[in-house]
């Protein structure tokens, strides 16, 4: 019986310890969703490496720059980028007090569900959605708007929020960079003020580290109090080379590190690239069509095509969403 009970103590004791090495392990493991694969090694091998004091490749903290594409790089984007889904569902929402729309193109795609048609309209049907859309009120308005369409929107296919619908191995990603001495950045074609609601919260990425297209804005008086009107007028679209040209512009320092997903990041990753010193460029391939989609060339939406062609041929990290990471969503709330 004594032998038992040191037998029993002995497991117990085995078991605790191996308990405890696991919950350690978990703790020191700061990228636990991606698998260990290349790019998984390659991420933590340049972190490594430039914060290494005394080393060639060091870099000071407050030249560790990291900036992502946000639609497809850090929340999903198909079956149509999340903006697009918010500009159909207020076209809807204001339609009853804009009965021409039901005649008139684009609104008249957007309400027929007519995708195809609204596309046929080109920049001058995008132009006049985002008027009708996202202009005629103030930021803070315009703000408000966005927060409550998110609070109750769901993906058409996971059936969860827009905002539950991030990468977890992303989620990860931006928490290592700011352990590491990094400063995280967006740097999107969607809407600045329409990221600008959430960031902070989803990502940990405040709002004045938020770059996006936008529209022009007016200092004005509005109902007797001073504030700021957007115009239905585009003042700046962020996307392919308009990218480095809002880094420049907005951050003011070339980044060393850059993600994306698709060829309108192409750019953004060539001009980190072009860089002194050790640089970072990583693009997220999506391929898989079980737990998200796959898509690359002939996707109308996040094409990834000649940004691919490039990545292979300069050897920039191509996550493989289907091999290279263990899980994509977060934990549903």
């Amino acid at each position: 019986m004594s032998k038992l009970k040191h037998g029993l103590r002995g497991l117990c004791v085995f078991v605790f310890f191996a308990m405890v090495s696991m919950a350690l392990h978990a703790q020191a493991d700061p990228l636990p969703s991606w698998n260990d694969t290349t790019p998984r090694k390659a991420i933590t091998a340049f972190v490594q490496r430039v914060t290494a004091e005394n080393t060639p490749d060091f870099v000071p903290v407050d030249q560790r720059i990291a900036t992502f594409d946000n639609d497809g790089t850090l929340w999903v984007e198909q079956p149509m980028y999340t903006q697009l889904a918010f500009v159909i569902a207020r076209v809807k929402d204001l339609a009853p007090k804009h009965p021409a729309w039901k005649t008139t193109q684009p609104f008249k795609g957007v309400l027929e569900g007519d995708i195809k048609a609204v596309a046929a309209t080109g920049e001058k049907g995008l132009i006049e959605l985002m008027a009708a859309t996202h202009a005629g009120v103030t930021v803070e308005q315009f703000q408000k708007i966005v927060a409550d369409w998110l609070a109750t929107a769901q993906h058409p296919k996971f059936k969860r929020s827009y905002t539950e619908c991030v990468y977890q191995p992303m989620l990860e990603l931006l928490a290592y960079l700011r352990a590491n001495g990094f400063k995280t950045y967006i740097v999107s074609g969607g809407g600045v003020e329409f990221m600008r609601p959430w960031t902070e919260k989803i990502y940990g990425i405040p709002p004045e580290q938020v770059v996006g297209s936008s529209i022009k804005t007016k200092f004005e008086m509005v109902d007797g109090k001073l504030d700021l009107m957007r115009l239905p007028d585009i003042n700046f679209i962020d996307d392919g080379p308009g990218k480095p040209v809002g880094i420049n512009q907005f951050i003011g320092r070339r980044p060393i590190a850059a993600f994306g997903n698709s060829d309108g990041d192409q750019q953004m990753l060539e001009w980190t690239a072009e860089g002194d010193g050790l640089r970072f460029m990583l693009l997220v391939h999506h391929t898989d069509a079980v737990r998200e989609y796959a898509y690359d060339r002939k996707s109308s939406v996040g094409r990834l095509d000649k940004a691919l062609d490039e990545a292979n041929a300069k050897r920039w990290t191509v996550v493989d969403m289907k091999n290279d990471w263990k899980t994509i969503f977060p934990p549903a709330q």
